[in-house]
């Protein structure tokens, strides 16, 4: 169990005891020199002594006797506050003037670090301090006004408090922090019990066992109100946060150094959950929420009705929407514009948000995407439909620019999509979303959307100059029936074709893992035929080859755009009807990436091949099967130990020949870079 400071409570408590004391010494007499009295039960409106034991202690003629005050418990329902084993050990002493007593000493409890209290008793007045090191906490009863305790708290830390903090949130822990400030607490006869006042904290820390809430280095300063009666506890709290970290689940707030104005109100009944059934957070520009709010008895939200302002929302995501937005990849999200909106929850569920954007601007910090100037008013319902609408003037997707666009919305039963097909520019081209559904997250559940998609002739020399590919040249057509997004999941039905190189390229069976987190994951299958290989090589600045390539990239797999595993098979179409020639650097080419040597035959051929250009071939292909960074070679056929990547036609003929199956993919990978660039140079020996 963790070392608690006693808290103020005990002041009153044991300044009560005194008056046993005072009673015990006015009526002994003159020559007695002990003094002892046994109280089965003490009891005051706030709390209870049980098996009390007073001893004074008074030398004849002495000046002070010294005094021993016991209690076997300590009892403070109301508060939450148990103590056991009390004992306190002073002088006491009248002063100067006779009127009263004092005492000061060290006051003890069972499992608990030793403090320093002092008390000063008369007549009319009570008043005390208890103190450790610098912190002090002085309390005043006066006569005239018996059912008010006043406390003064100086640099008290907020431990002190603990028990009082468990009535209102059992699971909260206080860690660190100190509190000045004046509390004045009410004990009437009749209940309730009431404590009011204003308060400044510093350094709070605090948390929780499940470590879903937490605090540190929070600055406050409220005007408090807490009253508890017959089992319903009332709290209004009036006044600022500044500075600190909060965690509240998966939320992370980090406050500015400028005030944040907060008051609320706040009732329990029983056991049940909180309600605030009224809440202002005013963040000046940034941020500010107006509402309620009501929590189940774990503290998780259950009720909520919030309307929310921010005229610049660029502070937003640094102080309030990191901890989401991280859940997401998105943590370093740049947002700009203005918004209005309204919330409203039942049974931790959303049914109904609106929001008024007004210029604003989305911006993911690692460039995957963009939104500019998104304006309207989109609605989201859980309930009956709603038509709304959303509109933007452009924006990027991975650095690829798309154009405006104006978006039909409707909402019912948890799910907000468009209303009619939306086509989007984009590559001299456009994406036309037939469909579009979005279900936000709720409960366990995550963010869930699907759509349809036709992709009709984007430019694909536009996509690889953005791309800094090499300079592809044709036509991106295609459509996906239907891709939807679930568990972190990105699945697309349907193929994408391109028309490039008089031949096509087709894409299927395209999914993504995490596309909006960390090392996103992408999978897919590629079909190729009757590519222009004259045209193909040009591009890639490969040796020139005439003829049709055919070929595919199954089971592809990318983790964070880097490859992970494929098996690729690529070869020349045997029904080409044009001349099939490869030059001298084609040669070389596919014999450095193929792992092999040129296979030429013997030297006085190899001499005799020095004089041409370029030779025929009858078939060409090359293989890769990739799996833990390694690839697995192969080609037309094997040979032995080796495997044909050309298999020569007519004269000069020539036979090129791979003789490793098994090369580490990043040196291959350094091979491919230095063909495309010019790097190897044409040998044939």
């Amino acid at each position: 169990m963790p070392r608690r400071i006693l808290p103020p409570l005990l002041l009153s408590l044991l300044a009560t005891g005194l008056l046993v004391v005072s009673l015990l010494a006015t009526s002994a007499p003159a020559q007695a020199r002990i003094l002892s009295a046994r109280i089965a039960r003490l009891t005051t409106p706030v709390a209870s002594l049980e098996q009390v034991s007073v001893r004074l202690e008074w030398p004849a003629d002495a000046q002070a006797g010294q005094l021993t005050l016991s209690a076997r418990r300590m009892l403070a329902p109301d508060l939450g506050y148990r103590f056991d084993d009390l004992t306190w050990h002073c002088p006491l002493q009248r002063p100067s003037n006779q009127r009263g007593w004092r005492c000061e000493g060290e006051i003890r409890s069972a499992g608990r670090r030793p403090l320093k209290l002092g008390v000063d008793l008369s007549t009319a007045t009570t008043d005390a301090e208890l103190s450790h090191g610098t912190a002090n906490l002085a309390l005043h009863r006066n006569a005239g006004s018996p059912d008010i305790t006043r406390i003064d708290l100086t640099r008290v830390p907020l431990a002190w408090s603990q028990a009082l903090l468990a009535q209102a949130w059992p699971a909260a822990n206080l860690k660190a922090g100190t509190m000045d400030g004046r509390l004045d607490i009410h004990t009437p006869s009749a209940r309730p019990l009431r404590v009011e006042g204003r308060l400044t904290l510093a350094g709070l820390g605090l948390d929780t066992p499940d470590g879903s809430i937490a605090a540190e280095g929070l600055g406050a300063q409220f005007d408090i109100d807490y009253r508890k009666s017959a089992g319903l506890s009332l709290v209004t709290l009036d006044g600022s946060l500044r500075g600190g970290e909060m965690l509240v689940g998966n939320g992370y707030i980090a406050l500015p150094a400028t005030p944040v104005a907060v008051s609320l109100a706040a009732r329990q009944q029983g056991a049940g959950g909180w309600e605030i059934p009224q809440l202002l957070w005013d963040d000046s520009n940034a941020l500010k929420i107006e509402g309620s709010l009501g929590f189940d008895p774990r503290l998780n939200l259950d009720n909520a009705d919030l309307r929310v302002q921010s005229g610049d929302l660029a502070p937003l995501r640094p102080r309030y929407l990191s901890g989401w937005l991280g859940m997401a990849g998105l943590g370093e999200l740049q947002l700009h514009g203005a918004i209005n909106a309204l919330v409203r929850m039942r049974e931790g569920a959303m049914v109904l948000a609106e929001a008024d954007l007004r210029e604003v601007s989305v911006i993911d910090g690692q460039q995957r995407f963009r939104f500019d100037g998104l304006n309207g008013s989109p609605v989201f319902s859980a309930r009956a439909p709603m038509q709304s609408n959303l509109r933007w003037r452009g924006g990027a997707i991975h650095g690829l620019a798309f154009g405006p666009a104006a978006l039909p919305l409707t909402s019912a039963a948890g799910v907000i999509g468009l209303r009619e097909p939306v086509s989007v520019p984009m590559l001299s081209g456009d994406l036309r979303f037939e469909t579009l559904n979005l279900r936000p997250p709720a409960g366990e559940r995550g963010l869930e959307f699907e759509f349809g998609l036709a992709v009709e002739g984007l430019d694909v020399g536009q996509l690889a100059a953005t791309m800094d590919w090499p300079a592809f040249e044709g036509r991106l057509d295609g459509r996906i029936p239907r891709a939807r997004y679930a568990d972190d999941r990105l699945d697309f039905e349907g193929i994408l074709t391109t028309r490039m190189f008089d031949g096509t390229v087709q894409v299927s069976g395209l999914a993504m893992e995490r596309p909006f987190g960390t090392a996103p994951t992408l999978s897919a299958d590629i079909v190729m035929d009757d590519l222009n290989l004259e045209s193909l090589t040009k591009v890639f600045g490969f040796g020139e080859i005439t003829g049709a390539l055919d070929g595919s990239v199954r089971n592809l797999r990318l983790v964070d755009w880097s490859a992970e595993g494929f098996d690729a098979d690529l070869h020349t179409d045997p029904s080409w009807k044009g001349k099939r020639r490869i030059s001298q650097r084609a040669v070389q080419d596919l014999s450095s990436v193929g792992g092999g040597g040129g296979g030429l035959g013997n030297s006085l051929q190899a001499q005799a091949l020095k004089l041409f250009d370029d030779f025929g071939y009858r078939q060409i292909g090359i293989s890769c099967r990739l799996a833990e960074q390694v690839c697995d070679m192969d080609g037309l056929r094997s040979a032995g130990n080796s495997f044909i990547i050309v298999e020569g036609s007519g004269l000069p003929r020539l036979t090129v020949t791979g003789y490793n199956r098994r090369v580490d993919w990043p040196t291959l990978v350094e091979r491919l870079v230095a063909v495309t660039q010019g790097e190897t140079k044409p040998v044939i020996e």
